[in-house]
């Protein structure tokens, strides 16, 4: 019986995006998903900038692009008279290169990343394979599955994508923390057959009467979201009938309107407490379920996939010791608890049914000019749990964010810096300097600390630096338009940034003389393996696979 590198529990978005970034790292996985087919209809609509770029390293941006829209103008607030309580701009680019808002049908997400996976001759996705046992024993995970025929499988390392009622979060045996948010909501999802300018695309009827929520549904789509009222019947909400009564008052008829799903969802806020012990990890809605007022449930599962795949890659191949797992929790949980703090902050403020409190509610947000700065509770910042980051020579500013990226171009090419560097193996950490090569004052054992780790270098110049920066040959020459990285390096302190591969800040430092010592502590901080020059990237499964 072979053993697998990674055995994936589900194939929804989070299950599949970890499976293909382990499967471009070159490590051999298997995807199980209990339901014989992909589930048909929408659930999932909105994902953000960053998940853009995430999707984008993984190989995919111009098939999700196909299969996504952007938003054209804002996001918005409005109570019954028509007033507008909230305005936010959608229509912008984020900082990761991609609209800060798109919307797709996750039915079209899912079958871009399903045949992505399984274009990788490394990877194995089994569909109809229930997980009905897990025993860690000898440094493995032995799985038993059920799907027409019983069957045992093994593996190194086991990742729960398999969804907020998760067997392998019940075999891990972690403590639930539930914020006690629950709200039904009837969510039905319509293809309309005429055309006409849905504007704003999506905006939040606060109206005590009945908060509802109109969005786009991914392009062709539009959803619609009614809150289940004190004393309403649930099986009665949840009914064709109520569906059609519900879209009646908004113009949808079975004349102009298909309509597709309908379903009443139950929003919660809950995490595990653990997401990972020994060689068992949770991903997705199997670690954490938020309300939807945010669009960060997904998003947030995707992330997840990024934070874990860069460490499980480095661990399998013996880069860093397993204890680096460990961060994957610290990080996320606490990444994790801001999402869905926000998502409750705006829920409370959404669902408000008492007449009273919603003259309140309007009357505040009015005052404001509905800018969300000021209209919106306020929020903690947003960055990474402790774990593997530095907190010693790295500016406040950087430290634990998301990094952008930038717009460049090789002389050859231009576009998104990812896409300029893509080697075809999943996104790993990258050095970048601005104006300065950053590897020019490594030591040889600093440089083998690159090599172990797959650390490349890069060195960001304007127009008028090509001719004055000539880095050494490890280190590659772009060049970068508009300002924005001058502009960010400012505003961090610093002249050079080392990013990991899920772009998030490991450290920077404004004196490029000091990036040796922020190489020792990477080195430290991910317990890395003592580095040995000529040691391989990437797994045995990728090298045999490109020899063969």
């Amino acid at each position: 019986m072979d053993i697998h590198d990674v055995i994936v529990v589900g194939a929804g978005p989070v299950g599949l995006l970890t499976a293909r970034l382990l499967g471009l790292a070159g490590h051999d996985v298997h995807v199980v998903e209990r339901w014989p087919e992909p589930y048909p209809l929408p659930r999932a609509v909105h994902f953000d900038h960053e998940i853009g770029r995430l999707l984008q390293s993984a190989g995919l941006g111009d098939r999700v692009r196909a299969v996504s829209e952007r938003v054209p103008d804002f996001y918005e607030w409005r109570n019954r008279d028509g007033d507008t309580l909230l305005r936010i701009d959608w229509s912008q680019d984020g900082a990761c290169g991609w609209p800060v808002a798109n919307f797709f049908s996750q039915p079209a997400l899912e079958a871009v990343l399903a045949e992505s996976v399984e274009e990788l001759p490394n990877v194995r996705l089994s569909r109809g394979l229930e997980v009905v046992g897990l025993a860690e024993r000898d440094g493995e995970v032995e799985v038993s599955v059920a799907g027409g025929t019983s069957e045992r499988l093994r593996a190194r390392y086991v990742v729960g994508c398999d969804g907020a009622n998760s067997f392998v979060r019940r075999h891990l045996d972690t403590d639930l923390t539930d914020l006690g948010f629950d709200f039904d909501w009837l969510i039905v999802d319509v293809l309309p057959h005429d055309e006409r300018d849905w504007s704003p695309m999506n905006w939040q009827l606060c109206d005590p009467v009945r908060p509802t929520t109109i969005v786009s549904g991914g392009p062709g789509r539009r959803r619609w979201e009614f809150m289940r009222l004190p004393g309403e019947d649930r099986a009665e909400l949840d009914s064709l009938d109520t569906a059609w009564r519900m879209l009646a008052a908004w113009g949808r008829n079975p004349d102009n309107t298909t309509l597709e799903r309908h379903a009443v969802y139950t929003f919660q806020a809950r995490w595990a407490d653990s997401w990972n012990r020994g060689r068992l990890l949770l991903a997705g809605d199997a670690a954490h379920l938020m309300p939807p007022f945010a669009g960060q449930g997904m998003c947030s599962g995707l992330r997840d996939a990024a934070n874990l795949a860069w460490k499980l890659d480095r661990v399998l191949r013996g880069a860093c010791a397993p204890e680096l797992l460990d961060s994957y929790t610290s990080e996320r949980r606490e990444h994790l608890q801001h999402a869905i703090s926000m998502s409750v902050a705006l829920g409370r403020t959404i669902c408000v049914l008492d007449e009273d409190e919603a003259r309140e509610r309007d009357r505040r947000m009015r005052a404001t000019g509905g800018d969300p700065r000021l209209a919106l509770p306020p929020m903690p910042p947003e960055r990474l749990g402790p774990g593997a980051w530095d907190t010693t020579l790295t500016p406040e500013a950087v430290q634990g964010q998301l990094t952008p990226q930038f717009r460049v171009s090789d002389g050859d090419a231009s576009g998104l810096l990812d896409d300029l560097v893509d080697t075809g193996t999943g996104p790993g950490f990258t050095l970048i300097g601005l104006g300065v090569d950053p590897a020019a004052e490594l030591t040889g054992e600093q440089l083998d600390v690159l090599d172990v780790l797959g650390v490349r270098s890069l060195v960001l110049v304007d127009e008028q630096q090509v001719a004055q920066v000539r880095p050494a040959q490890r280190t590659r020459r772009l060049v970068a338009h508009d300002g924005r990285a001058r502009d960010w390096f400012a505003a961090a302190g610093a002249s050079v940034v080392l990013v990991r591969p899920d772009f998030y800040a490991y450290g920077a430092v404004e004196d490029p003389r000091r990036v040796g010592v922020l190489v020792e502590r990477l080195h430290a901080d991910l317990g890395a393996t003592t580095p040995v020059r000529g040691t391989p990237v990437r797994g045995t499964a990728y090298a045999e696979t490109a020899a063969g």
